[in-house]
């Protein structure tokens, strides 16, 4: 099965309150979607919670192939092998993405502004969790 990705996180200071959230299609169906409230972090943080948290739901569906849709260009340039991890708070979720990645017999992933695709109903979904904390 093959399944889109749609993922977004977010932060309210940095750090601060951040969630992230997901959507999981296939064609145009949407399978689930989930926001979270993950506590203090930071924006990039709460970007590849996002991303491992949705991998790890499309693999628990069965999916077996994957095109993920992101709005961070920071994560999608470092899955990419583009960007460098620097950042040490950066490098372990990196890893965990990478791992959950290579699980996927096919695994995209691509860089898309905020106004595209199901990015705004992504990030809807990290706003309403982070007003719940409020």
């Amino acid at each position: 099965m093959r399944v889109s990705l749609f993922t977004d996180g977010g932060s309210r200071g940095n750090p601060g309150p951040s969630a992230y959230a997901y959507i999981i299609c296939e064609a145009d169906k949407v399978l689930e979607e989930r926001g979270v409230l993950i506590g203090r972090g930071t924006n990039n943080e709460a970007e590849y919670l996002g991303l491992i948290n949705g991998l790890e739901r499309c693999l628990a569906l069965g999916a077996n192939a994957v095109d993920v849709t992101m709005d961070s260009e920071l994560v999608v340039r470092q899955m990419q092998g583009r960007y460098q991890v620097k950042a040490a708070n950066l490098k372990q979720l990196h890893e965990k993405a990478k791992a959950l990645s290579s699980r996927f017999f096919n695994f995209s992933i691509q860089h898309s502004r905020r106004c595209d695709t199901k990015i705004p109903e992504a990030d809807r979904l990290v706003n309403r969790a982070l007003d719940a904390a409020r």
